[in-house]
């Protein structure tokens, strides 16, 4: 497996992320990225699944497999852990690069502009409490992503990938929004739930009536 230093640290993310699509090895290794991603690898690699899942959840099984590797970098924040450890057979997974700039090439817009707007700000929510409580919430959103949902797992995907990158630039008001974000959808699924339990509650009472 190749070994690349792009000392990104120096760098914006998004200029990060365009080093690595141009490349010519046709294989993007898991190492590879995180020895790119430097000392910013939970939060990089969070932004990096998330949005990977966030594109592939329209597709069956993808997300399955794509957050596997994401769950278990949430958990490391859960326990705390300073540094990013995969097992072997997982560094050494690889995905065409050619595919990598494709996806990049959706979200690079974007990622920009809110790359350009955020900066470090409202700490407390960037603390060691905080990721800690942002490990859980994210590790149960990827649980959600790797559901057999069509098209349920976008919304977890862009929320764990906006806890990623508010972690990895130090912005609280990206924290901030990511937490609005998990508690709206919380919201939705409870009413959603309630709704599909009462539809059902009303079907069986009238076909016991109908009995």
């Amino acid at each position: 497996m190749p070994d690349y230093d792009f000392q990104s640290d120096q760098r914006p993310f998004s200029t990060v992320l365009d080093d690595i699509g141009a490349k010519d090895d046709p294989k993007l290794y898991l190492g590879e990225l995180i020895n790119a991603f430097g000392e910013r690898g939970f939060g990089a690699l969070m932004v990096f699944f998330g949005l990977i899942n966030a594109i592939a959840s329209p597709i069956p099984g993808s997300t399955t497999i794509l957050g596997a590797p994401l769950l278990l970098i949430c958990l490391h924040l859960v326990i705390r852990r300073d540094q990013l450890w995969m097992p072997a057979w997982a560094l050494s997974r690889s995905i065409p690069r050619d595919s990598y700039r494709t996806t990049i090439g959706k979200v690079r817009k974007p990622l920009t502009q809110v790359e350009r707007l955020s900066r470090p700000r409202f700490s407390v929510m960037s603390n060691e409490v905080s990721e800690v409580l942002i490990g859980v919430v994210t590790s149960l959103l990827t649980v959600i992503i790797m559901l057999p949902i069509f098209g349920g797992n976008l919304f977890p995907s862009l929320f764990v990938a906006l806890f990623g990158f508010g972690l990895m630039q130090r912005d609280g008001a990206l924290i901030g929004a990511a937490w609005l974000g998990v508690a709206g959808f919380g919201v939705f699924v409870w009413a959603a739930w309630s709704l599909i339990v009462a539809a059902f509650q009303t079907s069986l009472h009238w076909f016991h009536q109908l009995v």
